[in-house]
């Protein structure tokens, strides 16, 4: 279970979150790690542990090398790798690395989903404006039932009922899409991606069972 300090420091993370104008990544990182101890994410861990494929990667505890960029550009045009590496360049997005030892269930899914995060938007369409983030929590719900996931949706939906009201049917669509979406693809987090590089996505798409929304469908959205 969190601690005293642990559940403040979330608390604190998510206040923090709320009120921020500009995008700072680092109540999301200080409000994930506050719930790596809490009974969500034991409970997220052991309905992940029912299918198969994801316990097998669990109980494999797989981390792949820092991505190379450069030498995913090297792919075709239509590839995972190609695709990838030029959404990264695009955005001068850097790779994360793992801030943790992977030494439990929980420690490895949020590494792995860290170190994967911008291959599932590839994936799934969602863009990386503030509503297509959300969207794409929605489907990290459906798939994972991350408490960060939950807390980021509910975040989102208080900032934006209480000052930006206008965008709420969006965010609501976005998030409507993205559960639909994740309850109907084969669990991502399982996938092995960097064995994949070489792959059109739109064939990675249809194997996950993926039907993803159109990836300029939220740019003109920013709320």
């Amino acid at each position: 279970m969190p601690s005293i300090v642990q559940t403040l420091k979330g608390i604190k993370a998510f206040v923090m979150l709320l009120l921020d104008e500009n995008g700072n990544l680092k109540p999301v990182w200080e409000l994930s790690d506050s719930l790596l101890d809490s009974r969500a994410f034991q409970l997220a861990v052991a309905s992940m542990k029912t299918i198969p494929e994801v316990a097998d990667i669990l109980a494999e505890r797989y981390i792949a090398p820092t991505h190379d960029l450069e030498a995913l550009l090297q792919y075709p045009p239509d590839s995972l790798g190609y695709t990838y590496a030029s959404h990264m360049k695009q955005l001068s997005f850097k790779t994360l690395e793992p801030e943790m030892k992977s030494n439990s269930d929980s420690s490895y899914i949020e590494n792995r989903w860290r170190q994967t995060h911008d291959i599932w938007h590839i994936i799934t369409g969602f863009n990386t404006s503030e509503i297509g983030e959300i969207g794409l929590q929605a489907f990290y719900l459906a798939q994972l039932q991350l408490p960060l996931a939950s807390l980021l949706i509910a975040n989102a939906l208080i900032s934006v009922s209480l000052w930006r009201p206008q965008f709420l049917s969006p965010l609501l669509m976005a998030i409507s899409q993205g559960w639909n979406m994740g309850n109907k693809a084969k669990p991502l987090i399982a996938q092995k991606w960097e064995h994949f590089w070489e792959k059109p996505v739109v064939l990675l798409r249809a194997e996950l069972n993926v039907q993803p929304v159109n990836f300029c469908e939220f740019a003109l959205i920013s709320v």
